[in-house]
């Protein structure tokens, strides 16, 4: 099995779509070329449409059971609840990409979890700044803040120009989710 020297942390970021299309293409090409792959996401609850298909293809998936809805919409509880729920997934899926020596750590919505507040941000940039040295982390979302776009190695930005939700359009099963 392929394994990787050198790991890097990568931030797809940006108002425009792609940054989950994009997270989930490295998942396919890494495991396309024998890597050891774990995807979770946090802020999404498993029905996007790559999920069935990445677990098909033997990356290993992970995602909190539990729906919170939008941070906007959110009580200070569920803001509460939800902390606990998607620091526990991050922290899980840190966990076994560590111990069970993953090749790839896909974060997707990692960004907004974390600028939320509904991602232990101190456990977060610890994990970030002690990961396995071969360990490639992906980390997607909006508006990442400086201190993790300093640990970045790469930094991709989507930019949005035009968009079909501008014109009322919601989201399409199989292109946009």
């Amino acid at each position: 099995m392929a394994a990787l020297k050198k790991g890097c942390l990568q931030i797809y970021c940006g108002d425009g779509k792609g940054k989950t299309t994009a997270s989930v293409g490295l998942a396919v090409r890494a495991v396309g070329t024998g890597l050891k792959v774990l995807f979770c996401q946090v802020m999404k609850d498993g029905s996007s449409g790559e999920v069935k298909m990445l677990e098909q293809l033997g990356v290993t998936y992970r995602c909190c059971t539990e729906k919170f809805g939008f941070f906007w919409n959110m009580t200070e509880e569920q803001k509460t609840e939800a902390a606990k729920a998607y620091t526990a997934t991050f922290l899980e899926a840190a966990r076994t990409a560590r111990e069970e020596q993953y090749d790839l750590l896909i974060v997707d919505e990692f960004m907004s979890a974390y600028n939320h507040g509904l991602i232990d941000q101190k456990k977060a940039l610890a994990f970030l700044m002690d990961r396995p040295e071969r360990l490639e982390v992906v980390l997607t979302g909006r508006d990442p803040g400086e201190e993790i776009i300093a640990l970045a190695d790469y930094v991709t930005e989507m930019r949005k120009v035009k968009h079909p939700f501008d014109q009322g359009i919601p989201a399409r099963k199989g292109i946009e989710m």
